[in-house]
């Protein structure tokens, strides 16, 4: 959805995604309305703009890519692993202490679920790519 600031005079500046068609019965409804806020300096004073779309824009030309289709089922197999450990009672306790040994490190996650996805993750790619 778009980004908006409002301001005492009413709407300053918009960004993104104002209006998406609708899919009704198998067939799209309406069209884009995209709106774009310039923030890098210029002369131009036209820093606001407002471009539509049509509902068929952004959809898909090609096949998927075998690159894609592993890149997907890479993270189908993570999100059932991710959700299944943070149930599970075996691996809860150790979990818990591992994510925050790490927690405070540089490169360590910051939530519990991002310190999870990391560890499905790394078994994921350690089982699949050796």
């Amino acid at each position: 959805m778009a980004i908006m600031q409002v301001d005492a005079a009413g709407i300053s500046t918009i960004s993104g995604a104002i209006k998406r068609p609708k899919k009704i019965d198998g067939h799209s409804h309406g069209n884009y309305l995209v709106a774009v806020h310039r923030k890098a300096a210029s002369e131009n004073p036209n820093c606001q703009r407002v471009y539509s779309f049509d509902s068929d824009r952004y959809k898909r030309t090609k096949e998927l890519s075998q690159k894609e289709i592993a890149v997907r089922e890479r993270f189908s197999a993570v999100q059932a692993a991710v959700k299944v450990r943070q149930n599970d009672l075996a691996h809860i306790t150790q979990d818990q202490a591992d994510f925050l040994a790490q927690k405070n490190l540089a490169n360590g996650k910051k939530t519990m679920r991002a310190y999870l996805w990391k560890v499905c993750g790394d078994e994921y790619d350690e089982a699949h790519n050796g």
